[in-house]
């Protein structure tokens, strides 16, 4: 690896949370976006030719090194990684109307899920998943929501557009049926034959 790329892995090593191309250029004057993109790509090569534990992985329009997923579950049972608090089904609710439709205001969201959303939308501040990105034109000019980069982090997304499309979810949620042939028609056979 030549000497920026093995700062840079340095600085991705030390750091906790994704550093952003321009954020890491910093480290040597001398580079530039082009080069700190190749050193990064060296870094990720190395990782993945030597077959190392870590990953360099792109989320939250940085780069972070993290554990490869393989070995997730002997970590967590371990208790080496830090745990963050889960998310309340009126948390993942309001993250998800806010993910899906920002910029929101306050009053959208509350008409979708049917509840008040203060605290939540408080709470998910609070927590740095979400922020204000502006101000609606409607009357009092509301704030308006969007996901932070801590949502995309905590996602393990590299964007917004990494996020399912509503056609996918629609399928993916629908409740299992049984294919055809299945226990129906065996049942309404044996009643056909008494």
């Amino acid at each position: 690896m030549t000497p920026l790329a093995q700062l840079l892995e340095a600085a991705l090593f030390s750091a906790a949370r994704p550093l952003t191309v321009e954020e890491l250029s910093t480290l040597d004057q001398d580079a530039t976006l082009a080069d700190v993109r190749v050193a990064l790509e060296q870094v990720r090569e190395h990782y993945d030719f030597e077959q190392h534990g870590v990953e360099l992985l792109e989320l939250a329009g940085g780069y972070q090194i993290l554990s490869r997923a393989v070995h997730a579950a002997a970590i967590e049972r371990a208790h080496f990684s830090v745990r963050t608090p889960k998310l309340t089904a009126a948390a993942l609710e309001t993250l998800a109307v806010i993910a899906y439709r920002q910029p929101v205001g306050r009053a959208e969201i509350e008409e979708i899920r049917g509840v008040s959303a203060g605290g939540v939308l408080r709470s998910l501040q609070e927590r740095g998943l979400i922020e204000v990105v502006g101000r609606s034109e409607a009357l009092g000019r509301p704030l308006l929501y969007g996901t932070a980069a801590m949502f995309l982090e905590l996602l393990g997304l590299r964007d917004l557009a990494d996020l399912p499309r509503a056609e996918e979810l629609t399928i993916a949620l629908q409740p299992h049926r049984p294919d055809a042939g299945g226990e129906d028609d065996a049942a309404a056979y044996v009643e056909a034959e008494s």
